[in-house]
């Protein structure tokens, strides 16, 4: 059987400083004042922030295209900010007891799962991830709409019963499709490893 591997994306610059990766950069070291409005319980005001990141993640790939500013820093950078977004979110959301302890351990383990195939990547493939898969950026749309609806919809917050129904059914697919991106994943790590020992 023949195996396909991944298919090699296309840059324009590897210059770091470009605009869209500046965007990525201020979604960054945004995460600290995200986490404290959650965790000070100013919850419209984090709920706005996350849709305003969430509109800048898809203006700065827009802009990327539009200006050829197309770059591997860029590809990595927002791929782990919205893990990052994801994942301070459902912890903050933990310490406000909104979420059980167990949709975040699915989560996580899902993160770590993935960063434990980094070495091996990285060793004998020289790289340090793989292309974002298509299930992969629905789990994360999923996912960064569901937790601010279970957060206003929680009781603590602003108690919308229906926030609250559609953020837990969201985050349910959510995850369930975060884990099939990651199973995706391995089996494409699978198969460039099953590739690279078969090449002559």
């Amino acid at each position: 059987m023949q195996i396909t591997p991944p298919v090699e994306q296309e840059f324009d610059t590897t210059a770091v400083f470009t605009l869209p990766n500046v965007l990525s950069f201020i979604r960054l070291l945004a995460i600290p004042l995200f986490c404290w409005l959650i965790w000070a319980g100013h919850d419209l005001a984090a709920v706005i922030m996350l849709a305003a990141f969430a509109a800048t993640d898809w203006f700065d790939g827009y802009l990327a295209r539009r200006l050829k500013q197309r770059s591997p820093l860029g590809a990595k950078l927002d791929p782990v900010a919205d893990r990052l977004y994801i994942l301070s979110t459902v912890i903050m959301l933990l310490v406000r007891g909104i979420v059980p302890w167990w949709f975040v351990a699915i989560l996580l383990a899902r993160d770590v799962m993935l960063t434990l195939l980094v070495p091996s990547l990285k060793k004998r493939h020289g790289l340090v991830a793989l292309p974002v898969n298509m299930v992969g950026k629905a789990a994360t749309m999923l996912l960064l709409m569901a937790l601010p609806l279970i957060l206003i919809g929680a009781p603590t917050s602003l108690g919308w019963v229906w926030a609250h129904y559609l953020g837990w059914v969201l985050g349910i697919v959510g995850a369930v499709a975060y884990w099939s991106a990651g199973g995706l994943y391995v089996r494409e790590l699978v198969r460039l490893n099953r590739r690279q020992v078969e090449a002559p």
